[in-house]
């Protein structure tokens, strides 16, 4: 193979994400260098936090870059090394981003055991996903036995690792989810207490029915109203650990009518990134691979195919279309 295809920013979004902003091209495998490794990616992910990529302005990490592959993570196959410590055949999980090959000096990349998991659970739930799963709830929410855990996208990859994880700890795990099928999902599959269809249109009477005690700590994907219930059924000295808010990724507004429960509750609320706690990654991980390879901890994948559907895969993930972890495979 002496060529490629990748899928570039190609323009910035003025309000909702469009297939538009992206562009399929076709670029040379490069020749390998010393101490570079060739990898042909077998998946990709795409997030809700790369919606934040797309746009210039002031995050946690600089925008992507205009006529440059689109950032994110992939697993795959090291094809090609002139660098010792990767063999051609190793599987290897990377950031390469949306594209069906890339190119390292093999920094930030990590060999992995596709005998112990499925190759792609590596970008799900032994992966950034479940890592952030395991770090907001051990390190932020730190529930106690009893006591109640909400979940907001509950049927998520990040959410249903979360609400499995704080059963283990002995809670009362109540998801919000959109949609019957996936709020029986939550609850008949992953063994969630309770589930809240948000798209019912009753979301603050039904999320007081199902935390008749109130909630103590709550996991915020969304955001907006779906965070403003939870908030207003808080516990004095509740927990809140925010990793998302994909209700305003579109640029839509967000407002909060219940925030002096921060003050009259006492309560924490701490956003974080996954990936400046690199410290806990070993453990993390180790963790969550034992308890997938048991049955223990369960996932589900929406899987697109081919390269030319990222960016259909991506918008359909931003409005809820998927159903679990969304991926995108490579390789037929």
């Amino acid at each position: 193979m002496t060529t490629f295809q990748r899928i570039v920013l190609a323009s910035r979004p003025t309000g909702e994400a469009t297939p538009e902003n992206f562009r399929l091209e076709t670029v040379e495998v490069p020749a390998l260098k010393d101490g570079e490794v060739l990898v042909r990616n077998e998946y990709l992910t795409v997030d809700p936090y790369m919606r934040s990529l797309m746009n210039e302005g002031k995050s946690y990490r600089p925008p992507a870059p205009l006529n440059a592959t689109m950032p994110g993570g992939t697993v795959g196959e090291v094809v090609g090394s002139n660098n010792p410590a990767f063999a051609i055949g190793d599987k290897v999980v990377a950031q390469f981003g949306w594209a069906e090959m890339g190119v390292s000096d093999g920094s930030g990349m990590r060999k992995v055991d596709a005998g112990k998991v499925p190759l792609q659970a590596y970008l799900g739930v032994v992966g950034m996903p479940g890592m952030t799963a395991w770090y907001g709830l051990n390190q932020i929410m730190a529930p106690q036995p009893g006591e109640t855990v909400v979940v907001s996208a509950a049927s998520g990859a990040v959410g249903s690792a979360v609400g499995q994880l704080a059963k283990l700890k002995g809670c009362r795990v109540v998801g919000i989810a959109g949609g019957r099928e996936k709020c029986d999902y939550v609850v008949n599959e992953l063994g969630f207490d309770a589930c809240v269809d948000y798209k019912a249109g009753k979301l603050a009477a039904d999320l007081a029915a199902a935390t008749p005690d109130g909630i103590d700590a709550v996991f915020e994907n969304v955001g907006g109203a779906v965070l403003d219930a939870s908030l207003a059924r808080m516990n004095p000295f509740g927990r809140i650990a925010v990793c998302g808010l994909i209700a305003g990724y579109q640029g839509e507004p967000v407002p909060l009518h219940h925030f002096s429960a921060v003050l009259v509750m006492r309560l924490t609320v701490r956003g974080f990134i996954v990936g400046e706690h690199m410290e806990f990654w070993p453990q993390g991980l180790d963790e969550l691979g034992t308890l997938v390879a048991s049955g223990k901890l369960k996932y589900r994948e929406t899987i697109a195919q081919d390269l030319a559907n990222a960016p259909a895969a991506f918008l359909g993930l931003l409005k809820g279309q998927n159903f679990g972890k969304q991926l995108v495979k490579l390789r037929r």
